[in-house]
């Protein structure tokens, strides 16, 4: 399997807690489609004091794994918006 690109995209998204707004992460995404994963290496800012928990209401809103050999989280689905 291919891994994501070394070169980050030029747009980066902030990434907020679905349920209480509260500030997740700054993230070089690509493409227009759904954010279902985020590689650890294109996260600008990380506003989390625990891996893959919201600062604000405490709940999980990913998962740590590895995708194509490159650390990741997996977000699980509903818990964050982006904009």
């Amino acid at each position: 399997m291919a891994k994501p690109n070394k070169k980050l995209p030029e747009k980066a998204v902030d990434i907020y807690c679905a349920k209480c707004r509260a500030p997740l992460f700054r993230y070089r995404k690509g493409g227009k489609g759904a954010l279902v994963k985020c590689f650890v290496e294109r996260i600008v800012a990380d506003y989390t004091e625990v891996a893959c928990q919201c600062p604000g209401c405490g709940i999980p809103f990913a998962r740590e794994t590895l995708i194509r050999g490159v650390p990741a989280y997996k977000i699980i689905g509903g818990k964050v918006t982006h904009k």
